[in-house]
């Protein structure tokens, strides 16, 4: 180890070691809550013996609401199925564990009875919360069903409550789900609402009639198809009045230069030919007339028969047309004349036709918009009469519902009336009452939550106080981790355990100039003018912690290259009692046991030390004289190792005593002494120690485990770093409490 280990580190928020450390500190508080819920359960077991009780089971199908309304009035809800839902169960508990329906079980069962066993009486207020105590009430796994159970301390009291318990609840759920009427009643409002539906109908009737509809919607869809099948046609009648305007003016064209070149080509072919090629243009246009017949109008496929000849016609036929056409080239340009036998050209006829269709198609057009004219009056007259027709059809919907919610309503009175009074269809009781019987699972496991509750409280409590309430330093790992401050050394704490006599801190070094005036009775050797050592006894178990500090004081001061002689070194802590006088007086031991160096130990304190020794005033070896080779031979008290008081107790105040303190810094200096060890007083605002620390090459703050306050140490860091102070931790009387084979601490090694 180089240098103290520097808290630059986080710890974890919790470890596994800090769950050992909080278990194995505070046992014995968590043994004592773990004792307590034994003895708790044991209590519990031997004084509160489980109930008798009774179980059963509900299956709730649907919840139906009938709600019987004046039939006259329109859009009156009759009945409605609800969804099973969490409000749905909750309301149905609250049916069967009101206040009323616990009355009303105290009537049927017997007050007395129910009171019989606890306590007696005949009270129905007494008897009723005893019902209501021991009634639980608990959805199904399920959600369809609901498990009743009634406890109490009565076996022959407890099916018989139950039983009464679900009668009560299926009258009541009736009673409040079901605004129910007589048969006669409700068969007079069944008859008055068929005659209500009656004359809906007559009037509905009417209105569709005046409409000239029998359903609105299908008179609203063959509207809208008509019109546009009209707008359609209208459009192409357009089209087509455009088409044969055009081709009408093209033909005129056409027929006038074919017939200026017919009358040419004629007067160059034979009469006999032009004839021949007039039949043979005939008869190809009459068998194209019949192919097309037997294809589009009757329908026959090209593998038919008749249509195969007359393909085969047409072919010859064009084979002749063509070789009079190759032979006369004129006849190509010749106008053939047509079937009709009027002695026209084929582009005459076509011309006249086109014609006519085109004078035709005006005055189809002007009829098809007078129809469309039409049919929109017609669609504006039903658009007028369909909100008095959709309203009709609404209230005879509204009313036929009506009428057929009384037909079920019937039916299942006549069902109710059949399984018997109180019992619903659309609640059957799927496990009935049970024979009476004591829950011992439901016991032990209530007995084992309290002995677990109450260790768990135990260990919760546990944890709180040693993370949160106890603000104390406990562990090595905590100086680095919550003070920040270099660390040296923990020193364990050897008299865990022991009597405390029997490991007493070893005596003090003391020194004492003694006189002849000596007071009797002080065990002290009197010889006049001569210095005496009283007795030096050390603990010998401490020795190897001791030299662990020596030996991380040197290294240290190795680390930061000190190597001039003296060493300064203060010891101090934040309170009385932790151990700095014990600390400072073995590593002044140990120092001295190293080489042939000489260890000065100053005792700094008012109350301890040597100067509780003196008498009567007498000078005693003092600070000055120990830095002085002729005189400091009266502060040894073994080879190498000095021991002297500074006496802050005189006429000076001591906050003068760091001026002091400076002028004998050259003495300290110059001194031969390898180490001079000072027993400082505890750091406080009004001690001489914090302003005494920025004259020491370091100064060890001794905390002792557990009972020193993290804020304490803090503040009195502070104080310290104000001198501007070298200041390194020493964490004394630890305590170790988690067995080594669970956990081997390092830190508690160092």
């Amino acid at each position: 180890m180089n240098s103290p280990r520097p808290a630059d580190h986080h710890a974890p928020t919790i470890t596994l070691v800090d769950i050992y450390f909080v278990l194995f500190r505070r046992k014995w508080l968590i043994l004592f809550f773990a004792a307590l819920g034994l003895v708790a359960g044991g209590v519990f077991y031997f004084f509160k013996q489980p109930p008798y009780q009774s179980a059963a089971e509900l299956l709730i199908k649907y919840v139906l609401d009938q709600r019987y309304s004046n039939p006259t009035e329109s859009g009156s809800q009759v009945s409605q199925v609800t969804d099973l839902n969490p409000n749905v169960f909750n309301n149905e508990i609250h049916i069967l564990m009101s206040p009323d329906a616990c009355q009303e079980v105290v009537t049927n069962v017997g007050a007395e009875k129910i009171l019989a066993k606890v306590g007696g009486g005949s009270d129905p207020g007494a008897a009723a919360s005893v019902v209501h105590n021991g009634l639980m009430v608990t959805p199904g796994k399920d959600s369809t069903t609901l498990a009743i159970t009634f406890s109490h301390p009565d076996p022959s009291v407890v099916t018989p409550v139950l039983t009464s318990i679900i009668d009560v609840y299926l009258q009541r759920h009736k009673a409040i789900h079901d605004i129910g009427l007589s048969d006669d009643s409700l068969m007079e409002q069944m008859a008055q609402l068929g005659q209500q539906i009656q004359l809906t109908d007559d009037e509905l009737r009417v209105a569709m009639t005046n409409a000239g509809i029998i359903d609105i919607a299908e008179a609203k869809k063959s509207y809208a198809d008509e019109i546009a099948s009209i707008k359609h046609d209208i459009f192409q009648a357009e089209i087509q009045l455009s088409e044969y305007q055009a081709t009408i003016t093209d033909l005129s064209g056409q027929n006038a230069a074919a017939k200026a070149t017919n009358d040419v080509s004629t007067n160059q072919i034979p009469n006999e030919i032009v004839s021949r090629y007039d039949t043979v243009c005939g008869q190809l246009e009459f068998y194209q007339k019949k192919l097309n017949d037997f294809i589009l109008v009757q329908g026959y496929s090209d593998e038919n028969k008749l249509v195969k000849e007359k393909h085969d016609q047409i072919a010859d036929v064009t084979k002749v047309k063509k070789q009079l056409e190759d032979q006369y080239p004129g006849l190509a340009g010749m106008v053939v004349p047509t079937l009709n036998g009027g002695g026209t050209s084929a582009s005459t006829s076509t011309d006249d036709g086109d014609a006519a269709k085109a004078a035709s198609l005006p005055i189809r057009i002007q009829a098809l918009k007078q129809h469309l004219l039409q049919l929109q009056t017609e669609v504006a007259t039903l658009g007028e009469a369909e909100p008095k027709i959709n309203q009709l059809l609404l209230k005879k919907k509204i009313q036929e519902n009506s009428y057929t919610g009384m037909e079920e309503a019937q039916q299942r009175q006549l069902i109710d009336e059949a399984l018997g009074p109180g019992r619903n269809s659309n609640i059957p009781i799927t496990v009935h009452p049970s024979a009476p019987y004591r829950d011992f699972i439901r016991f032990y496991r209530n007995i084992a939550m309290l002995v677990f509750g109450t260790f768990g409280l135990g260990l919760v409590l546990a944890f709180v106080i040693e993370l949160f309430l106890d603000r104390s330093i406990k562990r090595p790992i905590e100086v680095q981790t919550k003070l920040k401050i270099p660390f040296f050394l923990s020193i364990p704490d050897l008299n865990q355990g022991m009597p405390r006599k029997a490991l007493a801190g070893p005596a003090r070094k003391l020194i004492s100039f003694n006189n002849a005036d000596a007071a009797p009775n002080t065990g002290v050797v009197v010889r006049e003018n001569q210095l005496e050592v009283m007795a030096w006894e050390v603990n010998r178990r401490f020795d190897s912690y001791y030299d662990a500090l020596r030996d991380r004081l040197v290294v240290y001061f190795e680390s930061i290259n000190l190597t001039r002689k003296p060493k300064l070194v203060a010891v101090t802590s934040t309170h009385k009692g932790a151990g700095v006088s014990t600390i400072a007086a073995g590593l002044a031991q140990s120092l001295s046991e190293t080489g042939d160096g000489r260890v000065l130990l100053v005792d700094m304190n008012l109350e301890n030390g040597a100067a509780q020794q003196f008498f009567k005033g007498k000078p005693n070896c003092k600070l000055d004289d120990a830095l002085e080779s002729e005189t400091r031979d009266g502060a040894r008290v073994q080879e190498n190792l000095y021991v002297v008081t500074e006496d802050t107790v005189t006429d000076r105040l001591p906050r003068v005593l760091p001026k002091r303190f400076a002028s004998l810094i050259p003495k300290l200096k110059a001194s031969d002494y390898d180490y001079i060890i000072f027993d400082m007083p505890p750091v406080s605002p009004t001690s001489v120690t914090a302003r005494l620390s920025g004259f020491m090459d370091t100064v060890m703050l001794v905390i002792e485990s557990e009972k020193t306050d993290q804020q304490v140490v803090q503040q009195a860091n502070a104080l310290l770093a104000q001198s501007k102070a070298n200041v390194t931790a020493v964490l004394n009387k630890t305590r170790t409490y988690i067995p080594k084979r669970l956990h081997q601490d390092f830190l508690s090694e160092i």
